[in-house]
């Protein structure tokens, strides 16, 4: 591993307060062949802020690191095992928590950060989880939203259990993949085995289901042209592969993480409206972890971009340093 960035990964004469860019970017090799694209924003002397996206499967948006205050953090992102800029692109194989884990420790020695502060919604806060319980002294704190245990009773509220909330959407979708048994299995069993048009007709149906259920109301079946085609059947390859598989975590783990988190500075954000995550979760991860503070957001969804949430989350990002 190259510890030293290329220099043309630094983006000289580029003002550090403009988020939408990186200021340092580059790819890291992390082993089972794979390699992670990673970028930096905000200020190189600020406090270190490491961003974990959703999904999993999703990767990084443009629009991310304006969820923070490019002028107080040193902003960290970076694509996940198969996704986004990361190489290979939708690729299942060697990929797991523990190896996600394992790429977050690398990319922070890349860096020679000694700590950081740990950001991620959704997927992204089970991830924070898993990472800050196996290096808690490289962990500053934590800013989690849309709490995810990775239980198999939230993943079976995604595929079924929100099914009175919005039920056309969800009739479209258990269509897809007729059958008996869990429907979960069913779905991430159809977009990782059957061939490119079945697969897609899947995920074109998970898209509209789960964009229905953070909108609140029915939302139009996605049309993709071929390059956003095969985008998304990777990105739903991986996120299939990580529910079909619980996550690669054994049940209960969230428990013992939370033990080993015990006393460290976490700030829990949940809209009132979220209903691809479920409340509970929050309340549950809040309840064993008696230090933390669980913040409700008004006006929110599942979505980090809505103006509450990001208000929330930019409060709570102030309170660490």
């Amino acid at each position: 591993m190259n510890d030293n960035p290329a220099p043309d990964e630094v983006r000289s004469g580029a003002s550090f307060a403009d988020h939408s860019r990186p200021w340092q970017q580059g790819m890291l090799e992390v082993g089972d062949g794979h390699a992670i694209w990673f970028g930096q924003y905000g200020n190189p002397g600020g406090i270190p802020l490491l961003f974990l996206h959703g999904g999993p499967g999703s990767g990084c948006s443009p629009r991310h690191p304006g969820l923070f205050d490019a002028s107080r953090f040193r902003i960290v992102m970076f694509d996940q095992r198969g996704c986004g800029r990361s190489t290979p692109r939708g690729a299942p194989a060697a990929n797991t928590t523990a190896g996600l884990v394992a790429d977050i420790e690398r990319l922070r020695r890349h860096l020679g950060i000694e700590r950081w502060l740990v950001s991620g919604g959704s997927w992204g806060s089970t991830l924070a989880l898993a990472w800050s319980a196996q290096h808690r002294a490289a962990c500053l704190g934590a800013v989690l939203r849309g709490i995810f245990l990775a239980r198999r009773s939230d993943i079976d509220w995604f595929f079924d259990g929100a099914a009175a909330l919005q039920p056309t959407a969800h009739a479209r979708l258990a269509a897809c993949v007729p059958g008996n048994g869990r429907l979960a299995e069913r779905i991430c069993d159809a977009v990782l085995e059957n061939g490119h048009g079945l697969a897609l007709n899947v995920v074109r149906h998970w898209m509209q289901w789960e964009d229905s259920l953070t909108r609140g109301q029915p939302a139009p079946l996605p049309q993709l042209d071929a390059a956003s085609a095969a985008r998304m059947l990777d990105k739903y390859r991986v996120q299939a592969h990580y529910l079909r598989h619980d996550c690669f975590l054994a049940e209960g783990e969230w428990r013992r993480q939370a033990a080993a988190l015990a006393g460290l500075p976490i700030v829990l954000l949940h809209g009132r409206r979220d209903a691809v995550c479920r409340p509970e979760g929050a309340l549950a991860l809040h309840r064993h972890l008696p230090a933390s503070r669980l913040a409700w957001v008004d006006d929110a969804g599942h979505d980090p971009f809505e103006p509450a949430m990001r208000a929330a989350l930019r409060d709570a990002c102030a309170s660490f340093g």
